[in-house]
């Protein structure tokens, strides 16, 4: 399997995400800069945390212009599996592939913190080996985290099933505590806690394994 880590001017967990993806599979793990107008011959997506183009508009908002979304919105509607972690989840609700959008934290402060997130559908991509119901304890880093959709929209998400992760102890005011999302394919996800910075003990814990092993199984 080739997973393909995306870079954007601003990205600083694509060397993460690559340490990560190399510690816990045996998939061939490469960079794609963000001005490729290919993803390459890549079985899977990953959109890295960081601050893309500096967050100076919106965080997302000008990276979704970057010439190699247009193939992750094709790969990703064709069924490719990818993973938006931090920014990259606010890059895929802005270019439309997840719904809702990421706002200012309630109490308008950067958090960095180890927070609580329940598992709610282990049935994605990414979460297959995962334990419905249980709790993993996954660092987050955001100023931007404060998840919100209309109530139509919440509904939808519910009702297809669509919510992934949900804080324990909500951190950042994200209406009903929602951690990270799906598209109802199931092989788009978003979330705003860094699972790749935990991955190994000596780092802290494992508890973010089990979303890159899920990957290739």
């Amino acid at each position: 399997m080739k997973i393909g880590i995306v870079v954007f001017p601003g990205s600083n967990c694509d060397h993460d995400c690559f340490n990560a993806l190399n510690k816990t599979t045996s998939a061939e793990v490469k960079y794609l800069w963000h001005k490729n107008a290919s993803i390459e011959d890549v079985d899977a997506l990953i959109l890295p945390g960081g601050f893309s183009y500096g967050d100076y508009l919106r965080c997302g908002a000008i990276a979704r212009f970057s010439p190699i979304m247009n193939e992750v919105v094709k790969a990703a509607n064709d069924g490719m599996p990818v993973l938006g972690i931090c920014n990259g989840f606010q890059v895929l609700t802005e270019v439309g592939l997840l719904p809702g959008v990421l706002m200012r934290n309630e109490s308008l402060s950067f958090i960095c913190e180890t927070v609580g997130i329940t598992l709610e559908n282990n049935e994605t991509a990414f979460t297959t080996k995962g334990t419905k119901n249980n709790t993993y304890n996954i660092p987050i880093a955001h100023m931007e985290g404060n998840y919100f959709i209309e109530e139509a929209g919440l509904k939808s998400l519910k009702d297809n099933n669509q919510v992934v992760f949900r804080y324990t102890d909500n951190p950042n005011g994200s209406i009903d505590n929602i951690a990270g999302i799906c598209n109802e394919k199931g092989n788009v996800v978003g979330m705003m806690p860094h699972p790749e910075r935990v991955c190994e003990e000596v780092l802290g814990g494992t508890d973010g394994k089990f979303l890159f092993e899920s990957l290739l199984k």
